[in-house]
């Protein structure tokens, strides 16, 4: 195979339809939307419309909220810890970190922070620095000679790095219209 053969499946990228080009082809005139009636015409949004009847979407009862202030949490057992160390993935010696739990791949993800949880048995001395742990988990650590520091995580806004360098000189644009405004308004009140 040479790079001037590469294609996509057969099928795979279909042409645009265009509508409203004459008789010849096939969706002239009306492009398609049949004779009169609300849908042939434009700026029409029915979706969930039922005609005037009570739509579903209002019929239904609405149960429970969704809570905007909640935390999701990557949750770590302590058997996965106990398998890491043993594996030497992880330094028991040192504190226990979410950034560490990430690097070495117990933990998938920081999301707001790594919470501990008591499933399985540590039998090493351990202290951690996690953002959350259960009340077995925190027994089970004790009971191991170990320690629980519950530490705060940094906003997630605030602890992703920028996505691009156009994206960091966009934030720093962003920033000096800001330092400005604050300066005049100090030389308006001097």
């Amino acid at each position: 195979m040479k790079l001037n053969e590469i294609a996509d499946r057969p099928g795979a990228r279909q042409a645009r339809k265009r509508v409203g080009r004459g008789i010849g082809s096939g969706l002239g005139k009306t492009a398609g939307r049949g004779h009169k009636g609300q849908k042939s015409r434009s700026g029409v949004a029915i979706k969930g419309f039922e005609g005037g009847q009570m739509p579903l979407h209002r019929r239904l009862p609405k149960r429970g909220f969704h809570n905007i202030s909640a935390k999701s949490f990557a949750v770590v057992n302590l058997d996965r810890i106990q398998t890491a160390i043993d594996e030497g993935k992880l330094d028991a010696k040192q504190a226990v970190t979410t950034d560490m739990l990430v690097a070495t791949g117990i933990a998938r993800r920081t999301k707001d922070g790594v919470r501990l949880l008591g499933s399985g048995e540590l039998t090493t001395k351990v202290s951690f620095q996690v953002q959350g742990a259960s009340k077995n988990a925190v027994a089970a650590v004790e009971k191991a000679g170990g320690s629980v520091e519950i530490a705060a995580m940094a906003p997630r806004a605030a602890a992703e790095p920028p996505k691009s360098k156009k994206a960091a000189e966009r934030a720093s644009k962003a920033k000096k219209p800001a330092a400005k405004k604050a300066a005049a308004s100090e030389d308006k009140q001097g």
